[in-house]
């Protein structure tokens, strides 16, 4: 039985800076990647998103990150990342869906089909993509449109002609209802109300934002994005829509979703051809469930006040585009931080071979 000294789980933008920067600490690994193909989940990506429209994607260590420009997201960083993997010959194997991880007598096995990879460490970068998180409303079973969340867009012209109810209070409803404004008919709706930024997102503001996601993760509480203590902006390609009154949300949230639209608390009813729940995502840990990472209060709870990638129930385990580092810079700064944590990890390690936890 081969046992390896770690193992990525991941190779979107925080499983390959984990990998880049294990290798070049020595660290033998292997890099288990779910897609067919190299990008994580850009490549998953609406056709109508543009280099243009992220808001950004942070540069792997040794890299330049593609252009700002007019070229498909789900084109141009797949194809980063490809060339990434090749020029650095980073050890990713693929497609790999990893089921579940155990714990056998101290080493750590990664389950997937009818294979089992054996580690000493393992750093988690599965990110949320594959996990949205859908709310329920009653009589949402009944709705005779089309319910589509974040993960199924298919871009703003398949709505064309249609009535759209936005839901969700976050970039991607922004973004959503500025793309749909200009061609149809489109209402948003949200459970809270958004919080706007008016002044400029400085490097101190944005310390500040990651601060408060920390916080939750040092605490063993489930992580918010970062983005959603950031607050929203409306880029320039969105003023049209906001001219339009697009953003100004119908209050309160509606109550039931009936065959042909939603009714609100008042009574009153709005007709709607299509539901888009911009409505988020969880990070896709359960794979780790085995490993009874969670706290009491639902989150894992990371070393250094939140600020590190070590989880705490278990050091053997770094968690990367987790919490404060669910962003491409984040990500990218966790790879180091989780490279030099594993080191550390087996450092600690027994020299007859057994595992320390």
């Amino acid at each position: 039985m081969e046992i390896l000294d770690s193992i990525v789980i991941g190779a979107g933008q925080a499983g390959l800076s984990s990998s880049y920067h294990l290798r070049r600490l020595g660290v033998p690994h292997v890099t288990l990647d779910a897609d067919d193909a190299p990008g994580g989940a850009w490549q998953h990506r609406w056709d109508a998103l543009t280099m243009q429209d992220v808001h950004g994607v942070a540069e792997l260590p040794g890299s330049v990150p593609p252009p700002r420009t007019t070229e498909r997201a789900n084109h141009a960083v797949p194809s980063y990342f490809a060339a990434y993997e090749r020029a650095h010959d980073l050890p990713v194997i693929r497609p790999v869906h990893v089921r579940r991880v155990t714990d056998e007598d101290g080493i750590l096995a990664v389950h997937a089909g009818e294979r089992t990879w054996y580690s000493r460490t393992l750093v988690n970068a599965t990110g949320t993509w594959t996990q949205p998180f859908l709310p329920h409303y009653p009589g949402m079973e009944t709705f005779l449109g089309e319910q589509l969340h974040t993960v199924d867009y298919p871009g703003p012209e398949h709505f064309r002609g249609m009535r759209v109810l936005v839901v969700g209070g976050g970039a991607s409803a922004v973004q959503f209802l500025g793309a749909l404004a200009p061609i149809t008919d489109v209402l948003w709706a949200t459970r809270r109300p958004p919080v706007w930024r008016t002044d400029d997102f400085t490097p101190e503001a944005g310390a500040a934002a990651v601060a408060l996601v920390e916080q939750r993760v040092a605490r063993g509480l489930a992580p918010q994005s970062v983005v959603s203590v950031t607050g929203l902006m409306l880029r320039p390609q969105e003023q049209a829509a906001a001219r339009l009154g697009v953003y100004d949300r119908r209050l309160p949230m509606f109550q039931r979703i009936e065959p042909d639209g939603v009714r609100w608390a008042d009574g009153s009813f709005e007709r709607v051809d299509a539901i888009l729940w911009a409505t988020g995502f969880r990070p896709a840990i359960g794979h780790l469930a085995p490993l009874h990472l969670r706290s009491d209060l639902g989150g894992i709870q990371l070393d250094r006040g939140g600020r590190g990638t070590t989880a705490v129930k278990d050091p053997r385990i770094q968690l990367v585009g987790y919490g404060p580092s669910a962003s491409t810079i984040g990500a990218n700064r966790a790879g180091r931080t989780a490279a030099a944590g594993v080191q550390r990890r087996l450092a600690a390690h027994d020299r007859s071979g057994a595992a320390i936890r």
